[in-house]
C-alpha cells in the first residue's frame, strides 16, 4: 500500500517540505508556528507502529523541527504531540507556544477557529522547514 496524506492533513496544511522520512507541512493558521511531520509509511497509526529505523528518523526529524521553532522570533516553549483523534494517520505537530498566545495556558486544538494565513505570509515558515531539509 504507497503513502497517501489525509485529506483533512492535506486541506489543514502548506506542504514545506520532503525530509528523509516525512512529509513536513505547517498548519494554516498564523497564530502559532505550527509543523506537522507526517511520517510516509503507510497505514501508520501510532509511534510504535514504526520500526526501528523509522522512529529513530522521526525523533532526529522532529528535533530538527522543533529546535526550528524554538528559535523563532515570540516563541517561548515548544509543544510536540501526536494525538490522532481526529486523524488516525500517524502525524507529530510542533507548536511554537508563547505565554499570552490566544490558547495560554491550554491546548491549542479546538481553542477557537483557525486564522488562516493570508497570500504569502506562511512563505518564510515554509522556506526555513525547506533549507532545514535540504541540510539535514
Amino acid at each position: 500500500m504507497p503513502f497517501s496524506l489525509d485529506p483533512r492533513l492535506a486541506a489543514d496544511t502548506l506542504f514545506a517540505a520532503q525530509f528523509r522520512l516525512c512529509e513536513v507541512r505547517v498548519m494554516n493558521d498564523a497564530r502559532y508556528p505550527w509543523i506537522v511531520a507526517i511520517p510516509r509509511v503507510p497505514g501508520a497509526v501510532e509511534l510504535f507502529n514504526l520500526s526501528p529505523q523509522d522512529g529513530q528518523q522521526a525523533w532526529a526529524e522532529i528535533q530538527a523541527l522543533g529546535r526550528l521553532v524554538g528559535d523563532l522570533p515570540n516563541v517561548g516553549k515548544v509543544n510536540i504531540g501526536a494525538l490522532g483523534n481526529m486523524v488516525r494517520q500517524l502525524h507529530i505537530h510542533i507548536v511554537g507556544r508563547l505565554e499570552g498566545d490566544p490558547a495560554w495556558p491550554g491546548p491549542v486544538w479546538g481553542h477557537s477557529p483557525t486564522q488562516p494565513y493570508g497570500p504569502d505570509e506562511a512563505v518564510a515558515l515554509i522556506e526555513q522547514v525547506a533549507a532545514l531539509a535540504r541540510s539535514f
